[in-house]
């Protein structure tokens, strides 16, 4: 497998000769400071590209370019930013970077309701709680209807978690859940997401999925011209926000996008913490039914708790069978030497690893420090190398 590294660019506190350090040859990242749905100029490709090339690294895959919220409502300018969605894909083809990982969340992207929830080992990782995330919506943004959306049970729960909840607690939840995470496309106030969520309403699962395929049918032929492979990245967590509809959270979802335009160059990211956070997906079988169009690899470990909340575990304890998906895609990269495939190596890099030893007292990217993730890097190194 191509061994590679997040990076948020020049601002990150974990720097390039760090990645080199880790190990990796190849760099994740993307122009984030241009993140609001415009096109991407090829001088700043171009400038990040031998930012990276300096430090002796390869830009192996981007992550992400951003798609505006007018393509997931096929409304207004959505038009506009997907033709600039398009000349950022052919920017970064031009760069050579041949593969594009990218997610449709609406609204919000990643979330989390703490970023450093205290383990056993005293270390700290990033958790989603579903009571806390409960009280949020239903008592601080006291969202319309969103008591429908909850069973009785987990309502008298929230309430009791909120009531006990300092005010320094609250808004430090608040700001965990909508101000922005690393990679996030926005960051919203509660007024923004109050007015977003307007925006959505009456948005069915059908709705959204039935753009995403309009936009996969409007980019993919240029990703294939391009010779780029895009990679969805799955929802995380993998089910409802905010009563929005995801749909990239399961089998039959990932099934229903790659058959929306059935070409090798539609494909996925197949992170394991997100599709892991369902305990009904069967990893497993995924990776091997859709094995040919995995196009990238976040190896991100969870455990899974009774009650659905969730938080990043070490890479080979936790609720997934890690050593079984890597196991299934180095056999994919076997099938793909033997059929010549000039890209037969699947780029994969560690992903929200725990806060540990000096880096707690470090200003760094919420899971995105070097400890956690280098020991995650070295747990996993050593199965697909032996």
């Amino acid at each position: 497998m191509k061994e590679t590294w997040r990076w948020f660019g020049p601002q990150d506190k974990v720097s390039l000769d760090h990645i080199k350090q880790a190990g990796a040859t190849g760099v994740v990242t993307a122009l984030h400071h241009l993140y609001r749905g415009e096109a991407w100029p090829r001088e700043e490709v171009l400038k990040r590209k031998a930012e990276i090339e300096a430090a002796g690294l390869v830009w192996s895959v981007v992550e992400s370019i951003p798609i505006h919220n007018s393509i997931k409502l096929q409304t207004g300018p959505f038009r506009q930013f997907t033709d600039a969605w398009k000349d950022s894909l052919a920017a970064v083809a031009r760069a050579g970077v041949k593969i594009v990982c990218y997610n449709f969340m609406p609204i919000v992207d990643w979330t989390r309701t703490d970023l450093r929830w205290q383990l056993p080992s005293t270390g700290y990782a990033l958790r989603f709680d579903v009571l806390d995330f409960a009280a949020y919506d239903l008592f601080l943004l006291r969202r319309p209807r969103a008591e429908e959306e909850y069973p009785a049970e987990r309502i008298a729960k929230s309430q009791a978690r909120y009531e006990a909840m300092s005010e320094k607690r609250r808004d430090e939840l608040e700001r965990t859940i909508i101000a922005g995470l690393p990679g996030a496309e926005a960051s919203h106030s509660r007024s923004a997401m109050q007015r977003l969520l307007a925006e959505y309403e009456g948005v069915t699962a059908e709705n959204l999925r039935a753009h995403l395929i309009a936009f996969l049918r409007e980019v993919v032929p240029v990703a294939a011209e391009l010779g780029v492979r895009l990679a969805i990245h799955p929802d995380d967590p993998p089910w409802s926000l905010f009563g929005l509809p995801r749909v990239v959270s399961t089998a039959e979802d990932a099934r229903a996008i790659l058959a929306g335009v059935n070409v090798p160059e539609n494909g996925l990211t197949f992170c394991v913490g997100s599709y892991g956070s369902r305990a009904d997906n069967d990893l497993l079988a995924m990776v091997r039914e859709f094995a040919s169009r995995i196009h990238f690899a976040h190896l991100r470990q969870v455990t899974i708790e009774a009650n659905g909340s969730f938080y990043e575990a070490d890479h080979l304890q936790g609720s997934s069978d890690m050593v079984g998906v890597i196991c299934a895609l180095l056999k994919e990269e076997a099938h793909r030497r033997k059929q010549k495939q000039a890209d037969h190596e699947i780029p994969m890099r560690p992903d929200h690893g725990h806060l540990l030893a000096d880096d707690i007292s470090r200003a760094v990217n919420p899971g995105y420090s070097l400890v956690g993730r280098l020991k995650d890097w070295l747990s996993c190194a050593e199965l697909y190398k032996g």
